[in-house]
């Protein structure tokens, strides 16, 4: 999977924008904690923080660099709520349960702004987040849900605009209607991580980069074995999401790695950049097969959605994602894509989050299926609180049921590729 991704990850705009983290050294000999993190992405990195400033004594290991997978690679849209929506939740849990669980995602979002305020992390942070329709008829399906979500969950943000007002907001023709979220928002992805970053090492984080966790002893004390390295701790949280296959084949079963891709432009006209989208919100489209995209601040158009299940990036990629970015906004036509990149995301049956325990000392996090920006943040805090002995809100989490992907390791690839070509021919009806 490294091998893999590591040519994802290269002509990143995030990378040639951020401040590099001093790179940390690799786990050498046995060390000591109270708690090893294993994965240092913004679960982790959060998880970590909140143990570190509650006392404990903390390892954060991570395989490559800080942030280096989908935490620093993502689309940057900082939005409450889950990608699965609320459905799974109302099935298997109560509705007051339901709420809490959505509830949670708006403490994330107040988390985020709060740990931007208090570290003093710089990156980029813009109010604002609209879901757009192509179709009138899934316009009604939207503004339903906007209507559903202020009277049964109590959210006052949304603000419906009709296909009237939509030019207003959106410069294409391609959207029919939206709703605009108000509390959500968008960001640099990997300053914020990297900020995260920094103010564990200022905590006393031990960080370890470089060091790929080979083996899980599941004893008390844990035993975390890196080719050159151990750490011994009285607990472990796993944050390494679709890196995590060989370490806990049980849960790995339950998740697939999805690849996902951006471009960005050159720097576009001041004035043009103004033009796109009104006060530069972030945009995503309700299609199963989604686009979204946004201005940054320096007056780029940043574009994403294409999505692989086959673990095979796409030929032509830059080439062809300009076309898609070109189909919604064709004056971009003399817009030259300056970077184009992508990573894996890590995928449930149902697109709702998997967090549980493999071991009572052994927490864990995944699945959270590319709407991970948020929910990372506050499931490092939760993972954290269960460490602590306060496992009630965790436990919420522990009672949505997961299923395995159909067809195990070497079949569930062409079985989603199948039912991914399903839902494409869905949205073009």
């Amino acid at each position: 999977m490294y091998a893999q991704d590591e040519k994802l990850a290269n002509n990143s705009y995030y990378t040639a924008t951020a401040q590099p983290l001093p790179e940390q050294s690799s786990l050498q000999g046995q060390v000591q904690a109270d708690v090893c993190v294993v994965g240092a992405g913004l679960a982790g990195l959060s998880a970590a923080l909140e143990l570190v400033n509650a006392g404990f004594k903390v390892a954060l290991i991570e395989g490559k660099r800080v942030a280096w997978g989908a935490s620093g690679r993502n689309g940057g849209q900082a939005i409450a709520g889950y990608a699965c929506g609320e459905e799974p939740f109302e099935k298997q849990l109560s509705l007051g349960e339901a709420k809490t669980a959505f509830n949670l995602t708006l403490e994330g979002l107040d988390l985020m702004r709060a740990r931007i305020k208090t570290y003093d992390i710089d990156c980029d942070w813009v109010d604002g987040y609209m879901t757009a329709s192509v179709k009138p008829k899934s316009s009604a399906g939207l503004f339903e849900w906007a209507d559903r979500m202020a009277d049964v969950y109590d959210y006052p943000h949304l603000q419906k605009v009709s296909a009237q007002q939509m030019p207003e907001w959106v410069a294409s023709k391609r959207y029919h209607a939206g709703v605009l979220d108000k509390n959500s928002a968008h960001l640099h992805p990997l300053k914020y991580a990297l900020g995260l970053a920094r103010a564990c090492l200022e905590a006393g984080v031990a960080i370890f980069e470089h060091s790929i966790v080979t083996e899980i002893q599941y004893t008390d004390p844990v035993v975390v074995k890196t080719a050159h390295g151990q750490v011994k701790a009285s607990f472990v949280i796993l944050a390494g999401n679709v890196y995590i296959e060989e370490l806990a084949p049980k849960i790995a079963k339950r998740i697939m790695p999805v690849g996902t891709y951006i471009i960005a432009t050159e720097q576009l006209p001041h004035d043009l950049a103004n033009s796109l989208i009104k006060n530069r919100i972030a945009v995503c489209d309700n299609n199963f097969v989604l686009d979204y995209f946004r201005v940054t601040n320096d007056n780029r158009m940043l574009f994403g959605g294409r999505v692989s299940y086959s673990g095979i990036t796409p030929p032509n990629l830059p080439v062809a994602m300009r076309k898609t970015m070109l189909r919604a906004f064709p004056q971009l036509d003399s817009a030259q894509v300056e970077y184009c990149w992508g990573g894996f995301v890590d995928v449930t049956v149902n697109r709702a989050p998997d967090f549980g325990r493999i071991a009572p000392n052994v927490y864990y996090l995944q699945g959270f299926s590319g709407h991970g920006l948020i929910l990372t943040g506050i499931a490092g805090k939760l993972a954290a609180e269960a460490v602590r002995g306060q496992a009630q809100r965790f436990d919420l989490f522990t009672k949505l049921r997961h299923l395995p992907f159909v067809g195990g390791k070497y079949l569930r690839t062409p079985a989603q590729v199948l039912g991914m070509a399903y839902y494409r021919l869905r949205d073009y009806l």
